[in-house]
């Protein structure tokens, strides 16, 4: 799946959160349902620590595995989270490059189920995530999905 195939949301670059944590989409394996984005972590989403607040980690994953989803339904569906249960391994640092991969473990017509990691470019682990869901429209600018 790349930006010109149908199913690529084509909002995407325009959300709001999208751009907040500076997600870039790069590609879609559907042999094993997993989806792979770039995450540019900001100067916003850090604490005096010097890295991404745990919270906005939380954000990172749930898009990544979100975007499974729409991909796995050809853009039509969205995860809704019941569920996100989350591991901090490390610290992401004021601007790091992060890779990020999430899956459709399980998709049913009432439930979902996705996983998603972060890694730094050198490949180590920084924080991996959990989520029971519920399949929802895909909102856009114009309508949220829960209509």
């Amino acid at each position: 799946m790349s930006r010109d195939d149908p199913t690529f949301p084509k909002d995407a670059g325009q959300s709001p959160h999208t751009a907040l944590l500076g997600s870039e989409f790069v590609g879609w394996d559907e042999a094993s349902q997993t989806v792979t984005m770039r995450f540019a972590v900001r100067r916003e989403v850090c604490t005096w620590r010097g890295g991404v607040q745990g919270g906005l980690v939380a954000g990172y994953l749930d898009d990544v595995m979100g975007y499974a989803f729409v991909a796995a339904t050809g853009g039509a569906m969205a995860p809704l989270n019941l569920e996100l249960s989350m591991s901090l391994i490390r610290l992401i640092p004021e601007g790091a490059r992060l890779i990020g991969r999430g899956r459709v473990v399980k998709a049913g017509r009432r439930v979902i189920f996705l996983e998603g990691e972060l890694y730094g470019e050198d490949g180590t682990l920084h924080a991996r995530a959990t989520s029971t869901a519920i399949p929802t429209p895909r909102p856009t600018p114009d309508s949220t999905g829960m209509e």
